[in-house]
């Protein structure tokens, strides 16, 4: 049993060039496809940034909520001045607020850039690599393959917290908190069942 804790949409399809950014379209020969624009990774990323950034007071610890707003003053007051000392915006620490990661597997480079920009470890992206590697991109619903996984491994303990992150074409990008009222035991239906002992697999290369 889980209790749903937070939950944040961001939906930016009322601009035009994050609406067209990525979407459904048929070519000369009546193929259809998926267009994708040239600015797809910015706009995409600017999604993520506003998404996490609103879940942020929700879900952190007070200390680090301080931090950022006294490293965000600091930047606005003396940043600019400060050119032999250039102020990085500090990146709070979402460990601190959960205990599971369960982030959309659109690719390893996003993964490895949510890795990198978030400061998570190898073992809180575990499930969503394992995900990829197996599944491929299933779109927002490879967050459920993850959660899946962490049931499998029996990972999920009562109180702990889960956050998964998904996006799509509009562009949008959403963000679920779930608590975990009982530890999750190992269900006897499950995707993962039949190959989990082969996960984690390494650098997860294909």
């Amino acid at each position: 049993m889980v209790d749903v804790l937070q939950e944040t949409r961001e939906f930016h399809a009322r601009i035009l060039s994050s609406f067209w950014s990525i979407y459904q379209d048929e070519d000369s020969e009546k193929f259809k496809g998926i267009k994708i624009s040239k600015d797809l990774v910015e706009i995409g990323g600017d999604a993520i940034k506003t998404n996490i950034t609103t879940l942020g007071p929700l879900v952190l610890p007070f200390s680090e909520q301080l931090l950022f707003f006294s490293t965000l003053v600091w930047k606005i007051l003396f940043g600019n001045g400060a050119k032999s000392h250039p102020t990085k915006p500090y990146i709070p620490d979402y460990k601190l607020a959960f205990e599971h990661f369960c982030v959309h597997a659109a690719s390893k480079t996003v993964l490895d850039e949510l890795q990198r920009n978030l400061k998570l470890s190898d073992k809180n992206l575990e499930a969503s690599r394992a995900a990829l590697h197996r599944f491929g991109n299933t779109s927002s619903s490879s967050i459920w393959y993850e959660l899946a996984y962490l049931e499998a491994k029996e990972r999920v303990k009562k109180g702990d917290r889960v956050w998964q992150l998904a996006f799509g074409s509009g562009f949008k990008c959403n963000s679920v908190v779930w608590k975990s009222l009982r530890k999750i035991k190992r269900p006897s239906r499950n995707p993962w069942l039949d190959c989990l002992d082969r996960y984690p697999q390494g650098d997860f290369q294909a």
